[in-house]
């Protein structure tokens, strides 16, 4: 089979990966892909905003499967577009998409299924923000209704906050915002929840704890996330049975009455209080990086995974998992979430130690005249797996070390709450 995945991160590299492991593969590409799929995909240079001309490569190399990596394709309609020209593609239609496309969508699903979240109010102009943030407590969370990289969320503590948050998502900080959402501030610990689902069952795709903030100690600004650690040390089979009947099936429900079904990965993020889930929000696709963190754990064909889901036979396929313990580490250009510097080369690659349990997925690198440069704010992704995440921590720090990037940063307290100082 000929496989094309769009999109150029971490989590791309990952999927990319994978199915090269598949002994049914005869070519992959990459749309558009970075230095690391280089490696064992053909990187095609393509806008993804450019639906034609993607589906004139697909139909011209005769490709029979396309996986949708990231969020913005999705929630513009790139599934139902190719899917009108009969092209196979894994990934949710546009309506299902809206799960992630509109915060907004998704809290009024919740209060209609009622699915378990934050309590929440819903703003259309400043005037009526400024109103809502005046009688509100605080602290509070606001969010920008609109994709924002994983960076249009603002847990402000006090008025003045949240009318900084109110000015920058109306003055277009996230491309141009119709709505604003602000939520109850939910204090527990937060949790990343997958399944995948053919449009009539589903199966469970792991669980990890991401870390969004730029600095150690859960601190500082909100990143697109700068590593994680799978399993989450909260899930449990209560907890597990908790958010399938409460929140993930009420979901599908809730599309299938608006005459959907769901095609994809779905991820929840959650908020875990007193061993009871909340949804914060949906992602439409895998997480980055929790994708680069799940994936070496799978035991199964990926290939076989996502061919299942195109005939709609998911409930005949076993997933199985290596009782490893898997933790990732984000490698940022130096300045990231704010401004930094591009095209910057990066060497010592061939120090690195990689093998069957140490992995390094690229983000934000290009390959030029057989060098390879950080283009990107999330530039490395160095996974381990490991019995122990104290381990897996270790040999990843280890090769950051040999790797000697001096024009870069990374937390070095990535799971801290399961591993004791």
């Amino acid at each position: 089979m000929k496989i094309a995945i769009l999109g150029s991160g971490g989590r791309e590299h990952a999927i990319a990966f994978s199915l090269s492991k598949s002994k049914k593969i005869k070519k992959i590409y990459c749309i558009p892909g970075n230095a690391g799929t280089s490696q064992i995909a053909e990187n095609i240079s393509l806008n993804l905003d450019n639906f034609e001309k993607i589906y004139k490569y697909i139909y011209k190399e005769q490709i029979d499967l396309v996986v949708i990596g990231p969020e913005e394709p999705l929630v513009n309609g790139v599934v139902d577009y190719l899917e009108k020209k009969n092209i196979k593609v894994f990934g949710p239609n546009k309506i299902a998409s809206q799960l992630e496309g509109s915060k907004t969508f998704t809290k009024n699903l919740c209060k209609k299924y009622n699915i378990p979240t934050a309590a929440f109010g819903i703003c259309e102009n400043k005037k009526d923000s400024l109103k809502f943030i005046n009688d509100a407590k605080h602290p509070i969370v606001i969010k920008a209704d609109n994709l924002a990289a994983g960076k249009g969320v603002y847990i402000c503590k006090n008025k003045e906050e949240s009318y900084l948050a109110v000015n920058e998502i109306f003055d277009g900080k996230f491309g141009k915002a119709e709505k604003i959402l602000f939520e109850e501030f939910l204090t527990g610990e937060e949790m990343s929840y997958f399944i995948i689902s053919d449009g009539k069952s589903i199966k469970n795709f792991g669980t990890a704890q991401d870390h969004k903030r730029v600095n150690e100690g859960d601190t500082g600004k909100n990143t697109g996330g700068m590593g994680a650690y799978s399993p989450s040390r909260l899930i449990s089979n209560k907890l597990d049975d908790k958010i399938l009947n409460k929140i993930i099936k009420p979901t599908l429900k809730g599309l299938e009455e608006m005459g959907t079904s769901y095609k994809g990965f779905l991820y929840a993020g959650l908020m875990i209080m007193n061993d009871e889930p909340y949804l914060i929000e949906y992602n439409v696709r895998m997480g980055d990086p929790e994708c680069q963190t799940i994936l070496p754990r799978l035991n199964t064909d990926l290939l076989e995974i996502f061919i299942s889901c195109m005939h709609e036979k998911l409930n005949q396929i076993e997933i199985k998992w290596t009782s490893k313990k898997s933790l990732c580490v984000v490698l940022c250009s130096k300045g990231y979430p704010e401004e930094y510097e591009k095209n910057i080369e990066i060497t010592n690659f061939n120090k690195l130690n990689l093998n069957d349990y140490n992995f390094l997925f690229h983000a934000g690198t290009k390959l030029s005249e057989n060098k390879i440069f950080a283009i990107g704010g999330r530039v490395l992704n160095f996974t381990s797996l490991s019995d122990y995440f104290f381990e897996a921590r270790e040999n990843i720090h280890k090769n950051l070390q040999k790797l000697e990037w001096n024009k870069g940063f990374y937390r070095k307290d990535i799971a801290h709450k399961v591993i004791e100082k």
